[in-house]
Parts: C-alpha cells; structure tokens; sequence
C-alpha cells in the first residue's frame, strides 16, 4: 500500500519536473543559439 503511494508521488514528481524544467532548456537553448551565431558573425 505504502509502496505503491510513493510509486505513485514518484511519478507525479517526475513529471512535474520535466514540466518545470522543459521552459528553461528552451530558453537556453535559445539563448545559447543566439550568443553562438552573435560570436560566429563577430569573429
């Protein structure tokens, strides 16, 4: 019983955290494609 609770809040926790963290890779990912091609046209 106990068990399966915590598999179950596991889970939640899990996708919770892919959800937080999505946002945050897209946006460095966008900042860091931005810093990149500003470097590259610099240079």
């Amino acid at each position: 019983m106990f068990r399966a609770i915590a598999d179950v809040l596991r889970q939640i926790g899990g996708a919770v955290a892919t959800v937080v963290t999505l946002p945050f890779r897209a946006l460095a990912r966008l900042f860091g494609g931005a810093s990149s091609t500003a470097h590259g046209r610099r240079a």
